[in-house]
């Protein structure tokens, strides 16, 4: 460049266009500003995406504090708490997770009676 020439503007065509769509095409659906102007999109956006990620494990926390709350009351109605419930499954090694339990003592009360008749003999062996 010689002296005195002013370099052309950078507009920042393709790459910038690219970027601030895949911006605006997440906050789709947001209210207002949020999902029309840029700036205000990219902070909506960064905030849902924490959310997002921070909920992806809150998911699992609840998902299994409702199993045992489903479980506990499921037991009682036998005369057994939770842990002693959970100790009589270790003992006769029945390989079922929570969440198996938890959907037997729901669905299926038949079922749900054999098993708890196998963990008290498991218990009072």
């Amino acid at each position: 460049m010689e002296r005195g020439e002013i370099m052309p503007r950078a507009k920042g065509g393709f790459k910038t266009r690219r970027r601030r769509k895949k911006i605006l095409k997440m906050a789709k659906g947001y209210y207002g500003g949020k999902s029309r102007l840029y700036r205000i999109a990219t902070e909506a956006v960064d905030r849902a995406l924490l959310y997002a990620y921070r909920d992806r494990r809150n998911k699992k926390r609840e998902f299994r504090s409702l199993w045992i709350i489903r479980i506990n009351a499921a037991v009682r109605a036998f005369g057994m708490s939770y842990s002693q419930f959970m100790a009589g499954i270790k003992k006769s090694n029945i390989a079922l997770n929570r969440k198996a339990i938890a959907d037997i003592a729901v669905n299926d009360q038949k079922a749900f009676s054999d098993l708890m008749d196998t963990v008290k003999k498991a218990v009072n062996q």
